[in-house]
């Protein structure tokens, strides 16, 4: 791991609730909008609470992969597990990629120099914002592409994406729920459950990835923060996902982008 990347401690200067307060707040942000609000959440680690680039993302992935695996048995309760398994091959598609992405982003992140992690997450949130708009005010519809095109761009795209999410320790489902859609032309509450199945996998290939380099010193150092931001992203989630609706979507998801965006701008000039 770069020297650059020192594991900076935020438990004694940060209380419980606290902690437990910022990660819900993200949480009733992500949830407001199906998300698991995990490119929220990375920029809080940094401006706030002061952890350098690379450990900011193993704990934002450690905290990701926790939503991911509570969300899942509450999601595939929404759309039938037989619904969801019979769209199998979708899942592999995107796996043969993604799970090659994820071993790759997570290699280059700890070989990143610190300066250049901070503007590589900038640029990554930028795309974010752009993922968020589009999906969230367009209708998506369909590439119809034939079966021997769509299984080399579905590996591509996996790639990608997993590249993304190990890099900024996110689960990639703004970027999965749209290519699933218009890949495999698949609904988009079908879309959130495969997404969920790629981002499990995915998630656990980087996370072994980034234990090869002594990168888990983070989460050693600062487990009662993780698991106590973890337990207020899940409580947030639950009440964003109840206040689902209440705010049109015409005033959050550009008010969203435009959050993602001053973040990325503040990280691109983070020293």
């Amino acid at each position: 791991m770069n020297s650059d990347q020192s594991l900076i401690s935020a438990r004694s200067s940060y209380s419980a609730p606290v902690v437990f307060g910022a990660g819900a707040s993200i949480g009733v942000l992500g949830g407001m909008i199906g998300l698991g609000g995990a490119e929220f959440r990375l920029p809080l680690l940094i401006g706030l609470f002061g952890f350098a680039a690379l450990s900011a993302v193993i704990l934002n992935k450690a905290m990701s992969l926790v939503v991911v695996v509570v969300a899942l048995p509450a999601r595939l309760a929404a759309v039938p597990a037989a619904e969801v398994a019979a769209r199998w091959p979708v899942a592999v598609n995107l796996l043969a990629g993604s799970l090659l992405g994820a071993w790759a982003g997570a290699s280059w992140a700890v070989r990143m120099r610190s300066s250049t992690l901070y503007k590589v997450l900038a640029a990554l949130m930028v795309l974010m914002a752009a993922a968020l708009v589009v999906t969230h005010t367009t209708s998506l519809g369909t590439l119809d592409l034939p079966l021997w095109a769509q299984v080399p761009c579905g590996v591509v795209a996996g790639f990608g994406i997993g590249v993304v999410a190990a890099i900024m320790g996110v689960a990639g489902g703004e970027l999965l729920i749209p290519t699933i859609v218009l890949l495999f032309g698949e609904d988009i509450k079908t879309a959130g459950s495969l997404s969920l199945l790629v981002s499990l996998p995915t998630m656990l290939v980087a996370f072994a990835r980034y234990s090869r380099d002594g990168s888990f010193a983070v989460l050693g150092a600062n487990l009662r923060f993780t698991m106590t931001m973890a337990a207020g992203s899940i409580a947030g989630a639950v009440l964003g996902g109840l206040l689902l609706g209440v705010f049109p979507d015409l005033f959050l998801i550009p008010a969203l982008a435009v959050i993602l965006l001053i973040s990325a701008v503040k990280l691109a000039r983070h020293a």
